[in-house]
């Protein structure tokens, strides 16, 4: 092989080195799981659906997360909620980030996201309108 040939091939070898390393990070950055969300959060929300208060009482076991949901406030209950106004939640976390849905009985499957920092979340949620909130876990 000449020698130009050899450096192009070697090139080659390079970046797939490279690119494959990368794709294992993003594959363990996705699943590395880095806080824990259990237990009872409590907060505010604001959005374009009104605002209030807002209850989590999460269960987390690896990075499967399971829950109850409570909002209350000036866009009044969550649809399709319990007698109670709970809605069930489902979700992961990844990283510092906890990614949750919850499925109403009236409209559609409301998503959210929030970034855990210690003992407060940060983030939002949207189903037909966008809800920001911050929690703080209680103890």
């Amino acid at each position: 092989m000449c020698p130009p040939m050899r450096a192009a091939w070697l090139g080659v070898a390079a970046a797939l080195v490279f690119v494959s390393g990368c794709a294992q990070k993003d594959w363990i950055d996705r699943t590395l799981v880095t806080v824990d969300v259990t237990g009872l959060w409590e907060g505010t929300y604001t959005g374009t659906g009104g605002s209030g208060g807002v209850r989590f009482v999460l269960q987390q076991q690896g990075a499967k997360v399971t829950g109850e949901m409570e909002i209350e406030g000036t866009g009044g209950r969550s649809p399709g909620a319990s007698d109670e106004g709970v809605v069930l939640v489902e979700g992961i976390v990844s990283g510092d980030t906890f990614t949750f849905t919850f499925d109403e009985k009236v409209g559609p499957t409301a998503h959210g996201e929030f970034q855990v920092k210690g003992d407060e979340m940060i983030g939002s949620w949207s189903r037909l309108f966008t809800q920001k909130a911050t929690l703080r876990r209680q103890q």
